[in-house]
Formats: C-alpha cells, sequence, structure tokens
C-alpha cells in the first residue's frame, strides 16, 4: 500500500518546533559548556527548561566555575527563549546520590506540570587514572555520577511520561568504543556502559513513544585544554578546528524534535571527522 505523500505544510518546517514542550538538561554550569549551547538550542526553539546545575564539580575542576554563577547561565538561556509562554527554572544537585535523580525530575515536573525531553549531559570529569592508578573508591564514584543517575533519570522521567508526542531521551559520551582513553579508565567504563545500554532503554521505552539516543560529541572546546593539547588535538580534525559546543547542540535539538520520531537506540558520533590515528 502507497502512502500520501506528505502535504506542503508536512514539508515545511516548524520554526518553532518545541512550542509547549518542557526539557530537563543536566550539567549546565558554564556558559562555554556543551550544556549551555543545548539549553540555548532548545529554548530558541520553543520549549521551557529545567536547567540542573552542580557548582561543587565545576569550582574544584582547574577551569573552575563560571565566573557569574548560575543566574548568569540562566539569564543566558532566558535570553533566547522564543515562545512568550515558554519559562526558564534551575536547580542544583549531586547526582551522585541514589535519591538526586528523582528529586531533580520531581522538581522539574513541579515547576512546569510535566517533562518531554530529557538530555543527561552531566558528567564527572577529573579524578581519574590508567590501571595502576584505579581503585574501587575511583571506579565507584564515576559510575554513579556518569551512569547511575542517568539510567535513574530515565527511570523518573517515563514514570512522569503521560505518553504524549515528543517523548525524548538524549544521553552524552565520549567515544569510548572508537579509541583508547588509558588515562581515564574509569570516566571510560562509565560512558561506555551508558552507550551499550542505550538500545536496551529505547527498546523497553518504545510503546510509550519515548525515543532514546545518544550523543558522542567527540573534542569539543570547554576551555579545559592546555595550549599544547589543544593545538596537537586541533591538528587532527581535518577543518583545522576544535569542535565548538553549538556543533553536538545542534544535532541535540534535531534528535528532540518531531522530525527525529523515526529515531531511537542510535549512538550518533557528532566529530567532525576527527582524526585519533595518524
Amino acid at each position: 500500500m502507497m502512502l500520501p505523500d506528505p502535504s506542503p505544510q508536512e514539508l515545511r518546517r516548524d520554526p518553532l518546533p518545541l512550542r509547549g514542550r518542557v526539557a530537563l538538561v543536566t550539567g549546565v554550569s558554564r556558559r562555554v559548556g556543551i550544556g549551555y549551547a543545548i539549553a540555548r538550542r532548545l529554548a530558541a526553539a520553543g520549549a521551557s527548561l529545567f536547567l540542573h546545575h552542580y557548582t561543587p564539580h565545576d569550582a574544584a575542576q582547574p577551569w573552575g566555575a563560571d565566573p557569574g554563577g548560575p543566574q548568569a547561565v540562566v539569564d543566558g538561556v532566558s535570553a533566547v527563549l522564543a515562545d512568550a509562554a515558554a519559562a526558564v527554572r534551575h536547580g542544583e544537585a549531586d547526582l551522585a546520590e541514589p535519591d538526586a535523580p528523582a528529586r531533580l525530575v520531581r522538581a522539574a515536573v513541579d515547576a512546569f506540570g510535566h517533562l518531554d525531553i530529557l538530555v543527561c549531559n552531566h558528567a564527572l570529569s577529573g579524578d581519574d587514572g590508567p590501571l595502576e592508578a584505579l581503585d574501587a573508591a575511583m571506579l565507584d564514584k564515576h559510575w554513579a555520577v556518569n551512569t547511575r543517575s542517568a539510567i535513574l533519570l530515565a527511570q523518573a522521567f517515563a514514570a512522569q511520561h503521560d505518553g504524549r508526542p515528543g517523548g525524548r531521551i538524549v544521553f552524552m559520551t565520549s567515544g569510548q568504543d572508537l579509541g583508547p582513553m588509558r588515562d581515564e579508565v574509569a570516566y571510560a567504563a562509565a560512558k561506555g556502559a551508558l552507550a551499550s545500554v542505550t538500545r536496551t532503554l529505547a527498546d523497553h521505552l518504545a510503546d510509550r513513544t519515548i525515543t532514546v539516543n545518544t550523543v558522542n560529541p567527540g573534542p569539543v572546546d570547554t576551555g579545559y585544554a592546555t595550549p599544547e593539547l589543544h593545538e596537537a588535538v586541533r591538528r587532527r580534525f581535518p577543518q583545522g578546528r576544535w569542535g565548538t559546543p553549538d556543533d553536538p547542540a545542534r544535532l541535540v535539538a534535531w534528535l528532540v524534535t518531531d522530525e527525529a520520531a523515526w529515531i531511537t537506540g542510535q549512538v550518533i558520533h557528532s566529530e567532525g571527522g576527527f582524526r585519533r590515528w595518524d
């Protein structure tokens, strides 16, 4: 049986494809980060946003927390809201705590009434090492933040989802299956497990009109690289530049629209042709 061709109206792109939808984006704590870029893309597409941050993590890293604090991040996302009815709310949570994912989803639902989109952008960076430096506490810490919390967020998101069209979950990984990460064994193991469970969760939630996909953004310049590392990595990109936060953000923003309703269970690499070997 041949299906009818899409109508002219169906072929035209909606300038605000996320109007009326609500997204929870985790790890939105720095204006140079991927989470911030994702949140701004979703706001510009019409969505309301609940932004998660955990300032102590960034403050403990060499790059430090955003100098303007969480409010500067919220203001930057609010500035691009495209729907007059949309809004931005935010909250802090340590996702290493077992009950934090459920509390975070509950806070977002309390703020907006429901959630349509979950983007698990948060990650524990640093506090890692090669095989010889590992211990059980290091492995458990990375598992708790990078894997366990994302799965529990997906569980809480699915529990509140009422079956309306547009249910979307997006995880973030770092290309662990594409090449070695010798000095980040705990991180690679935890993020690799998240990528591996994508198909299982996608199958489990498919009958509830929720898609589950994972994005690997590749090396993205968020201010963490030393000048020497920055130049060495830059030379491995065919276009001669690092990825910017907006490069993966554009992909994530598309995956949560209706245009991507037929895509689920996929790990998608957004790396600009990054070459891991000479």
